[in-house]
Formats: structure tokens, C-alpha cells, sequence
């Protein structure tokens, strides 16, 4: 059992981490009779985001792979996408004159107001050349858009038009967070025209979105109610083919299965041929043991259980310190403390680690390397004391692994794929 809790990672300083300061006796108590080590989830000096953090933990390299998350997010949300479609992660942001002032549009747009605004931009916007499109909000400000092709196939060979995370390469990094943005502009990243007209339709969907967006009651609503406008729409990410890469269960020969709630895992799950089990996004106690207890009843039908758990990784982009170490202690109450009492606990295997880390002080994702924990009954555990953190993770017998793509290697010895 694969357990990821998103974001939790943080960066060491002059205080306690928010995993430090986290009251989380049940995480402790694995830590205890485990071991630990740090990992870089994709690679040293990259900061990436979470569908290639997944990627990599699951057992493949997203380097030398372009998983496009727009095709990947169009996957998990149901998004009907054909080969020379151009498929992007999408967003509500709030712009401010010609400044992107909030990448999330205060990250409190319910999903219903969303799937208005959605509705609206389906409805009222037209592209030049008449290109179809299907933009579809998922959950809360998050959404994904897919151009269709018709006769003219798109390329996917284009910067992001999301000021936060740049290109490179196979995979978009995260840049330190500022106050604000200037408004993004997609750029062409070579001169074939089909890179060229991409680039120009996203900056035209982009613009013209803005003008439905301003006007729009929710956001009139919103800004009397003293909320921020979701009146602009990020995109990164392209993609234009669909992924063939080889399932898990023909790369692992284990029967897999995924716990999740948000279409980047639910896409990647699909995309590599789990049984994957959606669940409605949220944070509570009672939400996070749910998942515990579903991931042990999957646990005795499958070989693999992946367990991906949200909370602490928004707090973290938001700078709420306080917030962020609640969202942990949440975790520990209503997961681990569910999956520690279990009579099943002794027969499975349990890695602990986080697709990337989010210091709280840098808003962002960062390239520091998270806390990895791996209990098997057959390995000798850490220190009596050990808990899962940063520090502790540091010293552990695991070391410092390199790439999140060889731990299943770790754990499956040298027999494995």
C-alpha cells in the first residue's frame, strides 16, 4: 500500500516544520517500527507537479516521458479526447487590470459556481475558423480544456499561459510565488505553423474568456459579496496524443487499485489500467477514515493499493502554516489511525511519502526532497523515537533516494521490472 499525502513536505529552517510541530501519534507509531529515508519524487532540482510526482512513485520516468496532464485531466474528468486534440490543465484565476492577482480566484469558487461560469464560456465563446472545444470545470476553481482537431491537428509544443509553472522539457516546474503576475502569454516554442496556430488559439480563448467572465452574475455576485471574480481562465500543461506506456500490471505483474478524488490522479489511475475507486473531494476526519478503511478491504483484493490523500498541499500554497499542520493531524486522526488499528496491518506492506513538498513560506512546490517511510515486517525498524519528518527522514537507513520511480524497485527487489 502506496499512501501519498499531498504537499506535506516542507522545507528546514530556525522552526519546526509543519510535520514537526503536527501532533500525529499514529504516523509515529509506523515510523517507529519502519524505516525512513528522503526521496526526490522526480529528480534533484526539479519542483514538480503532481501529476509527474505520481507518475514517478508509481514506477515511471516522467523525464523521458511527456504525460501531458491536459490529456491526463481529461482522462480522469471524462473529457472526450482524440490523437491531435490539444488538451490543457485549466484553472479560474482573478486578473485585476493587466495583473494576475490570484491564481485560484481566492480558492473559495464552489464547484456549483464554476460549472455556471463553465456553462457560460461552453455557450457564448466562439473561436476563429470556428474550432470546437469542450472546457469543463471539475472541482472547485480547477477545470481542463480540449481543443478539437477537426482536419488541422494541433501541436502541444507550447509554453504554459500560467505564469507559475514553466516548461521544461518533458514536465512544467514551479517557480517561486510572487504577489502577482503580468498576464500570461502562450508562446510557440518552434516555428512548424501548427505550433504556431496552437499558441495563438490559446491566447485567443484565453482573452475572449475574460470578457464573458467579467460580466458574468456569479462574479458580479461575488464581488458584492466581497469575493474575488473568477474572470480569467489559466491553461498549462498541452498535450495532443494519447499516452502508451506500458500498464502497471504488465510492468509490476501486480494487480493494482487507487483511492482518489481529483481527476490528475484519477487520469493517471486509468491511464495505467487500475481499478480505481473515486471518492468525493474533502478533508475531514471521517472522510480520511473512510479512505483507510476502503483501502484495506481493496488490500485483500489486490496486490497494489494506492491511496492518495489531499489536505495539506493547498494550505501550503496559500502560506497558512497553522492550517497546513491542522491538515496533517486530520490525516493522522482519521487515516492512520484507522489503518493502525486494523487486524489486516500486519500482512501489507506500507510506504508513506508525498508526491512533492509545498513550503508554506514559498507558496509554491519546491525541488526539496520529502520524508519516505516503508514498513515490512521483514525489515528491521528506525530509531524507537523516529517520527515522519524532514529531520528524522534525513538520518534514516533508506538514505537519500534520488528518483521516486525506483522505490517499487526498492520495495520488489531485484526481480522487478
Amino acid at each position: 500500500m502506496m499512501v501519498v499525502v499531498d504537499g506535506a513536505g516542507d522545507r528546514e529552517g530556525n522552526s519546526p516544520t509543519p510535520l514537526e510541530a503536527a501532533r500525529t501519534p499514529n504516523l509515529d507509531k509506523l515510523a517507529s517500527v519502519g524505516t525512513l529515508g528522503l526521496l526526490y519524487t522526480v529528480g534533484r532540482g526539479v519542483a514538480p507537479e503532481s501529476d509527474a510526482g505520481v507518475f514517478s512513485l508509481l514506477g515511471y520516468d516522467p523525464l523521458s516521458t511527456h504525460l501531458a496532464r491536459g490529456v491526463v485531466e481529461a482522462l480522469g474528468s471524462g473529457v472526450a479526447f482524440e490523437n491531435g486534440d490539444l488538451a490543457l490543465r485549466a484553472g479560474f484565476a482573478t486578473v485585476k487590470g493587466d495583473r494576475l492577482i490570484d491564481r485560484r480566484a481566492g480558492r473559495n469558487l464552489s464547484t456549483g459556481e464554476a460549472k455556471e461560469l463553465g456553462s457560460a464560456v461552453n455557450s457564448e465563446l466562439r473561436l476563429k475558423n470556428e474550432i470546437q472545444f469542450d472546457f469543463r470545470p471539475t472541482v472547485g476553481h480547477r477545470a481542463v480544456v480540449v481543443f478539437r482537431a477537426g482536419k488541422n491537428h494541433f501541436s502541444s509544443n507550447i509554453s504554459n499561459f500560467d505564469p507559475a509553472y514553466v516548461r521544461k522539457g518533458n514536465v512544467s516546474v514551479a517557480v517561486p510565488s510572487t504577489e502577482s503576475y503580468e498576464l500570461p502569454k502562450c508562446e510557440p516554442l518552434d516555428r512548424k505553423p501548427e505550433t504556431i496556430r496552437s499558441a495563438a488559439l490559446v491566447n485567443e480563448f484565453g482573452y475572449k474568456a475574460r470578457e464573458i467572465l467579467d460580466k458574468h452574475p456569479v462574479n458580479i455576485r461575488r464581488k458584492r459579496e466581497g469575493k474575488l471574480p473568477a474572470n480569467w481562465i489559466l491553461m498549462r500543461d498541452a498535450g495532443t496524443e494519447k499516452l502508451t506506456v506500458p500498464s502497471f500490471n504488465a510492468k509490476w505483474k501486480l494487480n493494482p487499485a487507487m483511492i482518489a478524488d481529483l481527476p490528475v490522479e484519477l487520469g493517471i489511475g486509468k491511464l495505467l489500467g487500475m481499478k480505481v475507486v473515486q471518492l468525493e473531494p474533502g478533508t475531514s476526519i471521517e472522510g480520511y477514515r473512510e479512505r483507510a478503511k476502503l483501502a484495506v478491504k481493496l488490500a485483500k483484493e489486490h496486490d497494489f493499493v494506492y491511496v492518495h490523500l489531499k489536505g495539506p498541499d493547498e494550505p501550503g500554497h496559500d502560506g497558512m502554516y497553522e492550517l497546513k499542520k491542522k491538515r496533517i493531524e486530520e490525516i493522522d486522526t482519521g487515516f492512520f489511525s484507522a489503518l493502525a488499528s486494523s487486524k489486516e496491518l500486519e500482512k501489507i506492506v506500507i510506504c508513506v511519502t508525498c508526491d512533492h513538498s509545498t513550503p508554506w513560506k514559498d507558496k509554491a512546490h519546491s525541488d526539496d526532497p520529502v520524508p519516505l517511510l516503508i514498513v515490512n515486517e521483514g525489515t528491521p525498524g528506525d530509531r524507537k523515537r523516529a517520527r515522519f519528518t524532514e529531520k528524522d527522514a534525513k538520518v534514516g537507513p533508506l538514505g537519500t533516494i534520488p528518483f521516486g520511480r525506483v522505490v517499487l524497485e526498492r520495495l520488489l527487489g531485484p526481480s522487478a521490472s
